[in-house]
């Protein structure tokens, strides 16, 4: 998986040079902007109370290895806990109370970041006007999906603060090595779908509910790979749990229960054990301090899905 998009990406990149040029705000006029490629996720950040305790389940139940970024005037901004050499969790200190929402933003990776911010802006998605190296020497952006989530997009560059641990912190420890997927409340799906679908290009993979004729969740694939964001409809004024159950994400696993057994031998008790899920994948459900929900899942359906059929490369 890992070496197939590292692929991908090298030969995006070598391709993308032909249509924008290196620090041209618009090399082309808005018609001939080509979307280049998305080719996952890049990271999800989340707010907690209280780093140690944060470090306690990311750190040691997930067996994640962490780097920090501190702010220019001084303190922790935050700290990225390494899933592999393109994927994070990006914690950060601030979690005030309960009306805060956990889930800072979703990011994704792009080849080409310029060309991305021209193609947005000729779409009419608001971005910025000029692109700058990040704290962490990354290019990056961010704009408002329809329903107001912070929704990033990065290319990593020579020289960044991950670039130079490419290959660096990824112990046996990790109880993944993929994040698949990152979900998050929706109330407009169509609103959503002209956003992620119409403009991003990301493709429905499938589709369910609790119930057969009830739609809960929709996932909805990036269109140069394989990892996908979950729409969690029909949530309305959840409480914290709910909205912690809901903006997820989630790790992948060949077998459920090599990390179910590590996270027990680690002092963790998930409130239940795993289980097959309307998508007919084994999961399990984890929760780190504040609430937001970490899925374990595997990566094929071990039965038949029910709802819709399963789209898989």
């Amino acid at each position: 998986m890992n070496n197939q998009r590292a692929g991908l990406i090298i030969a995006a990149a070598a391709l993308a040079v032909c249509f924008t040029a290196p620090g041209t705000a618009t090399a082309q006029s808005h018609a001939s902007v080509v979307r280049p490629p998305i080719v996952g996720l890049a990271h999800v950040g989340l707010y907690v109370k209280d780093i140690s305790q944060a470090d306690e389940f990311y750190g040691h139940v997930l067996g994640f290895s962490h780097f920090s970024l501190d702010k220019p005037s001084g303190g922790l901004f935050l700290n990225y806990y390494k899933i592999n050499d393109r994927q994070y969790i990006e914690i950060y200190p601030g979690l005030k109370d309960d009306s805060q929402d956990r889930l800072s933003h979703v990011a994704f990776e792009t080849t080409n970041i310029r060309q991305l911010r021209d193609y947005l802006a000729s779409k009419g998605v608001e971005v910025p006007s000029s692109l700058k190296t990040g704290l962490d020497k990354n290019l990056s952006f961010t704009v408002s999906d329809p329903e107001n989530r912070r929704i990033e997009f990065v290319q990593y560059m020579p020289g960044s603060l991950h670039s130079t641990k490419f290959g660096k912190l990824m112990p046996d420890t990790r109880i993944s090595d993929h994040m698949i997927h990152a979900g998050f409340i929706v109330h407009d799906r169509a609103a959503e779908d002209r956003f992620y679908k119409e403009i991003l290009g990301f493709k429905v993979m499938w589709y369910g509910g609790m119930k057969d004729n009830v739609v809960n969740w929709v996932d909805m694939r990036v269109p140069d790979g394989n990892d996908w964001i979950e729409y969690m409809l029909n949530v309305n004024n959840p409480s914290v749990r709910t909205r912690g159950v809901m903006n997820h994400f989630a790790l992948g696993v060949k077998q459920i229960q090599p990390p179910y057994r590590s996270i027990l031998s680690r002092g963790y008790k998930p409130p239940e054990p795993p289980k097959i899920g309307r998508d007919g994948k084994w999961q399990l459900n984890l929760y780190d301090p504040n609430l937001t929900r970490v899925e374990v899942m595997e990566l094929k359906p071990a039965q038949t899905p029910c709802c819709s059929p399963m789209i898989l490369k």
